[in-house]
């Protein structure tokens, strides 16, 4: 039998990362009210990938603590989650001229686990994004979804989406024709957000040993939200989200599409790598199938999760 002074530096990072993942599984419990069954199933999840989780903890160093982000957050006002979505943390998110009652989807407020002032979850592929939002009784958003939620204004997926042609011609045609505009307002300003943070020294652009998940507690700047009350769409950790190439993959009638990253990231503010405007698509980056199991991960990629209402 090894002491605790004898492990290996192998041995003592995945104690490390299991005392998060515990850590992680507690606050969704206390927080979400998620059942026995649904915790179970986030926890296989996880526990299936060598990786999965709030970042590699020996080499992460977070630029903020969640003390100083509920601090941050009694000093501001913050939007209330509602009670119609049915699960904590979510708003409806809706089409100009209509209102929060006309509403046909919610989404959370936060990046994944959807709690104020954890940490999101990082190296998670596309396809276990899937899973854990179905875990949880919900779903994988589609772009426009996340777009809307940004903007204010959720489109039609007719007009969001330009059926039949390329993901390249669809990403061309919606970029050029977009309206700019950021979660909180018409003037980009990185500093509203948490973008402030930095990469780990060495770090080659990706990987769970070299790379630190240096992310800021969700929901850590007050002012990073949309009108809708979804937090951090600039900055912390990008997103995962479903691409439909046709009407048949919009998560919203029970498909799935294509790998999409959305939003930017935690050092947004010194490393501008691309466009991070509400409605800006990405290129086809680490593209697959959403339900792919090799599907990208990466140290700064995290999901949030969405659910259909069955009538407004």
């Amino acid at each position: 039998m090894t002491s605790p002074g004898d492990r290996s530096p192998e041995r003592a990072a995945r104690t490390d990362i299991e005392e998060q993942r515990s850590a992680l599984l507690d606050a969704m419990r206390a927080e979400l009210r998620l059942t026995d069954g649904q915790l179970e199933l986030v926890s296989d999840i996880i526990e299936h990938s060598p990786v999965l989780g709030q970042g590699n903890p020996a080499i992460s160093e977070h630029p903020m603590t969640p003390a100083d982000c509920r601090t941050a957050r009694e000093a501001a006002p913050v939007v209330a989650a509602e009670p119609r979505c049915g699960a904590p943390n979510m708003v409806p998110i809706y089409g100009a001229g209509e209102a929060a009652n006309d509403a046909r989807t919610c989404i959370d407020q936060f990046e994944f686990p959807n709690i104020a002032c954890e940490y999101p979850v990082v190296h998670v592929t596309a396809h276990e994004a899937v899973l854990l939002c179905e875990a949880v009784g919900k779903r994988i958003c589609d772009a426009h979804e996340w777009e809307g939620a940004c903007a204010g204004d959720v489109h039609s997926p007719d007009q969001e989406y330009a059926w039949g042609r390329s993901r390249e011609e669809m990403e061309l045609l919606h970029n050029r024709d977009r309206e700019i505009v950021w979660a909180y307002g018409p003037t980009k300003d990185h500093a509203l957000c948490a973008t402030g943070s930095f990469k780990t020294p060495g770090c080659p652009g990706g990987g769970y040993a070299w790379c630190g998940s240096n992310t800021y507690p969700a929901g850590a700047f007050p002012s990073c939200v949309s009108r809708f009350g979804v937090y951090d769409l600039h900055g912390n950790a990008a997103e995962h989200m479903n691409l439909p190439m046709h009407p048949s993959e919009l998560a919203s009638r029970g498909g799935l599409g294509w790998t999409e990253m959305k939003g930017s990231w935690f050092i947004f503010s010194s490393y501008e790598a691309h466009p991070d405007d509400c409605r800006w698509r990405a290129p086809n980056w680490h593209g697959s199938r959403i339900s792919d199991v090799a599907s990208h991960s990466n140290y700064h990629l995290g999901f949030r999760c969405c659910k259909t209402l069955s009538s407004p």
